[in-house]
């Protein structure tokens, strides 16, 4: 069984939805991997996805609701067969908290871009484009390692 674990900078948006979806393609596929998401920070500890992804998901039949945010540890680092990160920053805050073969979702991507941060959208459509990035990065990167 593959693991995989996502990780933002506070796991109540992007790495949210990365699991929502890869959970989604998995059960679809009837895929053997493990999903999870978390934050480099720990700002956000015990809270559910923020608002906007919830709904973002929802209105593409995923619940991500019932997800609560939790910090990314050492633990994460032997247990996980892919850490993915959700843009560079979070990339290189990964390699300097010990965890090696970081690779970045939007390398999964038509462009290799990193998975913006939707907060720095204007409004709700960020969401829906961010998560449209996710989406197709997901799927990219589970048909390479299945």
């Amino acid at each position: 069984m593959k693991k995989i674990i996502f990780v933002c900078l506070g796991n109540i948006c992007r790495s949210p939805l990365a699991e929502g979806i890869a959970r989604e393609i998995a059960q679809k596929n009837n895929l053997n991997i493990k999903v999870d998401s978390a934050g480099t920070g720990d700002y956000h500890i015990g809270d559910a996805p923020c608002p906007n992804s919830i709904k973002v998901a929802k209105l593409n039949n995923i619940d991500i609701s019932n997800l609560k945010s939790r910090q990314v540890n050492n633990n994460d680092f032997k247990e996980f067969d892919l850490i993915i990160a959700l843009d560079e920053k979070n990339r290189i805050d990964l390699l300097r908290m010990g965890a090696i073969n970081v690779k970045k979702l939007g390398e999964f991507g038509r462009n290799g871009e990193c998975v913006p941060d939707p907060y720095f959208f204007n409004g709700f459509e960020g969401f829906e484009v961010v998560f449209e990035m996710i989406r197709e990065c997901t799927e990219n990167l589970l048909i390479e390692i299945i």
